[in-house]
């Protein structure tokens, strides 16, 4: 299932896809996309991440499961969450962005490429894949902001 969602009107749509046969839990997924949107720049420093109670049924998942993944993106220092006001994204911590995104991103990779091995797939196709899944998401990703825009 892919959601567009923002956590307010003049905010840009972060785009969420949760797999519920991926086999990893729903709120490790919403977890790790969140860091990844945060990691790219598509969220930045003060955005507001949209309310947990909204957000799940955006997501069509239990509350808690969304609360499980904001208390998680907390602990790691990814959000803030000020009562009253909501979630946002913190300050970043770290000069080394760009050398952290690349350590996610290659853990990611590292499974996927096991996977890949024992499924007898080969390198070429492997990566022509890899292409052809960039390309959709692109393409999910650029209709959901001409969407949004059109909507404002």
């Amino acid at each position: 299932m892919t959601v567009n969602v923002s956590g307010a009107e003049t905010q840009p749509a972060m785009l969420i896809e949760l797999n519920y046969k991926s086999g990893k839990p729903v709120y490790l997924q919403l977890v790790d996309q969140v860091k990844a949107a945060v990691a790219s720049g598509a969220l930045a420093a003060g955005d507001p991440l949209p309310s947990i109670r909204p957000l799940a049924e955006r997501l069509r998942v239990n509350r808690n499961t969304v609360a499980k993944a904001y208390e998680e993106l907390e602990s790691q220092g990814i959000i803030e969450s000020l009562p009253g006001k909501g979630s946002f994204v913190r300050q970043p911590k770290s000069p080394l962005r760009k050398e952290i995104r690349h350590e996610l991103l290659a853990r990611e990779i590292d499974q996927s490429v096991v996977a890949a091995h024992h499924l007898q797939v080969s390198r070429e196709d492997f990566l022509e894949l890899v292409r052809e899944r960039y390309e959709q998401f692109e393409q999910r990703r650029d209709s959901a902001q001409s969407i949004q825009k059109e909507t404002r």
